[in-house]
């Protein structure tokens, strides 16, 4: 497959001049971008794994550290644009010390460009589009941001020395972004590969659970002189999960995680953001506050598994595009979930199921929003967490209505139930969530406003969109401390829940012309999660 960058130039080109004033639509434009540089640990020389910044590799797939890129365009025939590349020369230091860029040659038959150069080169091509393109605007990212690769004032003094030309920062970037958010063919393949490596990966960590359970572990320890091997691993804590899904990845050629994994046992799943990934699971009773333990969750001796959750939310990305999954499974307890675990687990899959069957083009992302937080309230109902009008002592302020108004249910599901999803994990953010939401005035019963407070997607969806469906439920003591008054919550039925900690449950989806597909290949009904947790599968 060729990575279609010119496809992904003209389509960035149009929403560059439908942005910009009307004075400025009929000018010459020009796009300047420096790629990332090689990243260094701390003040010593040695690299760390480099990775390309996403706007750079989306207009021109050149994966080569330091590289610069000049695309020029009249907006008279937009197709006519001029892509030219501009990569370091492979110096003798290079080659001794780490892997040279490609030569002028190599880089020709690799990336889908009119020129390609060194970027000694740069400035001389600069000021000689500045000369055919008299009016010229140069565009650039955001030049404060630390967000992007610094771009040498040298290359933009260049258009400031003009007397015709202007310099500016405010159009690029929101361009790239709508671009960015309907994905090509090419792309959706990308990110479709990222899903298959992640979901292998998430199967394999349950596997690997499924034999401790089976009692197909490591030999006896006693006498042993040698490391134990991958399949005599187990799983006892958060790090070997890590270990094993990042090298079933790493095995399959995936170079990068799309984000730092999160895996959490216990009651650590209740923290969205979970990032530690350092604590053994809980053996004995797990306690309210254990999540806030800093030292292990162990007792000294013989010690029994206490049947918890373990949420893993993790996804590779591939050639810069992103996976990203969730799956929660059973620790303990036989590899089975507990009554309270699996009653929250099937209630998410629950939101989750319903979202799949509304979507399509032309929904908007806020009615996705309002269903889950509905559904979450329905099931807590029928669970007794939440009272209903038919209970002793309730009324109608407990009605499904009335507990949707309160806001209530934002304590156990405060996240948003997706995002867009492409080169980055939460991808285009000024595009994917506008300024101006697009359901004011638009008649879309919203709900409490807490519902969308941290929702990264607010917009209508649209064919070749690709967003993720995380909907949760979680007990978190924080989220949990401003209801504990609530009226609408039986709180004695809640304590029983609150040991469960987090279930989320993520799929990764493609907006379709009918509906959707779901790229996400490892499956998450109860039936086989627990089948392959317990070894039975």
């Amino acid at each position: 497959m060729v990575y279609p960058a010119r496809k992904h130039a003209l389509k960035t080109l149009e929403k560059l001049v439908e942005l910009l004033p009307g004075s400025d639509k009929a000018k010459p434009q020009i796009i300047l971008l420096a790629g990332s540089v090689t990243p260094y640990r701390n003040d010593t020389d040695r690299e760390m794994v480099f990775r390309q910044e996403s706007n750079f590799n989306y207009l021109s797939d050149c994966n080569v550290p330091s590289s610069y890129l000049l695309l020029t365009v009249t907006p008279a025939s937009l197709e006519s644009s001029s892509l030219s590349l501009f990569i370091p020369k492979a110096e003798p230091a290079d080659i001794m010390w780490s892997v040279p860029p490609p030569s002028l040659e190599a880089a020709r038959q690799s990336y889908d460009a009119a020129y390609v150069g060194h970027t000694e080169e740069l400035s001389k091509a600069i000021s000689e589009a500045l000369v055919s393109y008299p009016n010229a605007i140069l565009h650039t990212l955001p030049s404060a941001s630390p967000l992007f690769p610094e771009l040498a004032a040298k290359y933009t003094e260049l258009a400031k020395g003009s007397p015709t030309a202007t310099v500016t920062d405010v159009y690029l970037l929101p361009a790239l972004h709508k671009a960015r958010l309907i994905k090509t063919a090419e792309e959706i393949e990308l990110i479709r590969k990222a899903n298959q490596i992640s979901s292998r990966a998430h199967e394999v960590v349950m596997r690997v659970l499924g034999n401790g359970v089976r009692g197909l572990d490591r030999p006896k320890e006693a006498g042993v002189d040698r490391p134990l091997l991958p399949g005599e691993w187990l799983i006892e804590k958060e790090a070997e999960a890590e270990a094993i899904f990042v090298a079933s990845c790493r095995r399959e050629g995936a170079v990068h995680q799309a984000y730092l994994p999160i895996v959490a046992a216990s009651t650590r799943a209740s923290t969205l953001h979970y990032c530690c990934n350092d604590k053994e699971f809980a053996w004995g009773p797990v306690k309210p506050h254990d999540h806030e333990n800093s030292d292990k969750l162990t007792a000294a001796g013989e010690h029994d598994l206490h049947p918890q959750v373990l949420l893993i939310d993790a996804g590779c990305e591939w050639d810069c595009y992103a996976s990203d999954i969730t799956r929660t499974m059973p620790v303990g307890n036989g590899g089975k979930f507990t009554p309270e675990a699996r009653a929250i687990y099937e209630l998410v899959l629950e939101m989750q199921k319903l979202s799949f069957q509304a979507l399509k083009p032309g929904l908007h992302w806020d009615a996705i929003q309002l269903l889950c937080h509905r559904t979450l309230v329905q099931g807590f109902q029928r669970l007794g967490i939440f009272k209903n009008p038919n209970s002793p002592g309730s009324g109608s302020w407990n009605s499904e209505e009335a507990i949707l108004a309160s806001g209530v249910s934002s304590a156990f599901f405060p996240h948003g139930v997706g995002h867009s999803l492409g080169m980055d994990v939460h991808d285009v953010p000024s595009a994917s969530k506008p300024a101006a939401n697009t359901t004011i005035g638009k008649g879309l019963e919203l709900g409490h406003e807490d519902f969308y407070t941290y929702l990264r997607l607010r917009l209508p969806l649209e064919e070749g969109m690709i967003v993720t469906v995380e909907p949760g439920c979680y007990f978190s003591p924080h989220l949990l401390a401003p209801v504990r008054d609530s009226r609408h919550i039986d709180h004695a039925v809640l304590k029983r829940y609150e040991a469960v900690g987090g279930i989320r449950i993520e799929d990764v989806v493609l907006i379709t012309k009918d509906g959707h597909e779901n790229l996400t290949t490892v499956r998450s009904d109860v039936e086989w999660i627990e089948g392959v947790c317990s070894g039975k599968l």
